[in-house]
């Protein structure tokens, strides 16, 4: 995923929600049904955050692999808090430190 989509839409002043578990779907992936990477959802979370998204939509599930949908892309249940924790002291630094971006043009 770019995120430079999501840095000039931030700029709008409309709030900015990533869908992380969709980002990382393969639609097709596993011949008759989506695939996709829930290792990487950590990785666009964060990176999402650190761009300074207003909010983050992810799909979880007790036991991904026996999901009856979207389980390839679902984050674990049992590591979602740790992942929230994780998303939500980066917000505070990101929204702390402002966007150095803001002022490259001046």
């Amino acid at each position: 995923s770019d995120m430079r989509s999501l840095a000039i839409m931030r700029e709008t002043g409309a709030p900015v929600v990533v869908d992380a578990t969709h980002s990382v779907q393969l639609p097709g992936g596993n011949g008759t049904s989506s695939g996709g990477m829930r290792e990487m959802v950590p990785v666009l979370s964060r990176a999402a955050v650190s761009v300074g998204v207003a909010g983050m939509f992810m799909e979880t599930h007790p036991d991904p692999c026996n999901a009856l949908s979207d389980g390839p892309n679902a984050v674990p249940l049992k590591h979602m808090k740790a992942l929230l924790e994780t998303l939500v002291a980066l917000d505070g630094i990101t929204k702390k430190n402002g966007f150095l971006e803001k002022h490259f043009g001046a």
